[in-house]
């Protein structure tokens, strides 16, 4: 059975050569031209990826990325003319697998919807009832790997996007080790798009808020001059 990629894209020219490159790629492919109907084809549960612009007519385009990420167990690809690096930031810290600027290559496309898809696949090939869950205690504060929940010491949720969660993950899993943003970037990265050094440092800041830890005095997660970061806290698995 084919692959079915969701489209959407305002731009009709645009839309039209993502449509025919993916479906001469062997894809199925349902194209939109705005997010009004992006839930409830998604609710049908037969997509595998979605494409999407940005700059839609009816909703934010990064906004529509982080509810998809986190409502569904689908690839997300931004398809974007906004070219800066602190946008590709933003749509690979929210939780997009792939970010790609116009103008594009048709061809690259098709590559990166291809990759995408080979990740997602083999995540859920590497997901079951076998994979021990493994909960992690640290200043009062409760990190579950198997619901990927994050709890206060209070008991309460705290919400984590996809990439805060990861650096969290690695950050605890590695505690009281100093590791490189390079190494960061190898631990939290899930796909072949470019990745910044900028992004963990955004990360960082958006996890000491979260984790209450001040910025210019933590005590769970501290930068080391020339080095990277270094996770202080006594963690425990329990």
């Amino acid at each position: 059975m084919s692959q079915h990629v969701l489209v959407v894209e305002d731009d009709d020219d645009v839309r039209n050569v993502v449509q025919r490159s993916l479906v001469g790629a062997g894809f199925k492919v349902t194209a939109l031209p705005d997010g009004s109907r992006v839930q409830n084809i998604l609710a049908s549960g037969n997509i595998d990826v979605v494409v999407t612009d940005l700059t839609l007519p009816d909703c934010d385009g990064l906004a529509l990325t982080r509810h998809i990420k986190e409502h569904h167990d689908v690839g997300v690809v931004i398809l974007s003319g906004r070219s800066d690096t602190t946008d590709r930031i933003i749509g690979l810290e929210i939780g997009a697998d792939d970010y790609i600027p116009k103008p594009f290559e048709p061809r690259e496309l098709v590559a990166r919807v291809r990759s995408v898809l080979r990740r997602t696949e083999g995540k859920a090939r590497g997901t079951g009832n076998d994979t021990p869950e493994k909960v992690f205690t640290f200043s009062g504060w409760t990190l579950n790997t198997s619901s990927r929940d994050l709890r206060d010491p209070e008991n309460s949720i705290v919400g984590l996007t996809s990439g805060e969660y990861k650096l969290l993950e690695a950050l605890v899993t590695h505690a009281n080790r100093v590791l490189s943003r390079d190494q960061l970037l190898d631990l939290v990265s899930s796909n072949d798009a470019p990745a910044f050094d900028r992004s963990v440092d955004v990360r960082v800041g958006r996890l000491r808020k979260k984790l209450g830890d001040d910025s210019k005095s933590p005590t769970l997660i501290k930068t080391v001059r020339n080095g990277g970061y270094i996770f202080t806290a006594k963690v425990t698995v329990v």
